[in-house]
């Protein structure tokens, strides 16, 4: 029996849940390595790519870039400066994320004035949603 299993790349999708276009797009941008080949010609995957791949979708679940991704990886095998490093990324992923929350909460805090100020009924041109759509002194 052979120890390092070998999985087709529609049992690795199955396995980690995404689609087998996206595993071929991570291999053309460089998230996962170029797999072996079979005698047929199809690729042939082991456990460390359905490690690397459940990674990968972790991450990006989570908010980091494709490119941030590719730097979480090379720092993951980095056993000097790995993890401080990726505890500095992900504090930039959650700063970015904190900052992205107060803007869409000053968003939302602005459209639900609108909302309560709108009466529902009348001229359009008195419509407070609209008018603040059209001039710039009634939407800042």
């Amino acid at each position: 029996m052979n120890a390092n299993p070998t999985l087709t790349i529609g049992a690795v999708a199955k396995r980690v849940g995404v689609a087998i276009d996206t595993i071929r797009y991570y291999e053309r941008e460089g998230l996962l390595p170029e797999p072996e080949r079979r005698a047929s010609g199809y690729r042939s995957y082991d456990e460390g790519a359905v490690r690397q791949l459940r990674f990968i979708r972790r991450a990006k679940d989570l908010g980091f870039t494709l490119e941030e991704i590719r730097d979480l990886l090379a720092l993951s095998a980095d056993r000097h400066r790995g993890v401080k490093a990726v505890k500095q990324r992900a504090e930039q992923r959650l700063a970015a994320i904190d900052a992205r929350i107060a803007e869409l909460t000053r968003v939302r805090n602005g459209l639900e004035q609108l909302v309560d100020a709108c009466p529902g009924h009348g001229s359009p041109d008195k419509c407070p949603i609209l008018r603040a759509l059209v001039d710039e002194d009634v939407a800042e």
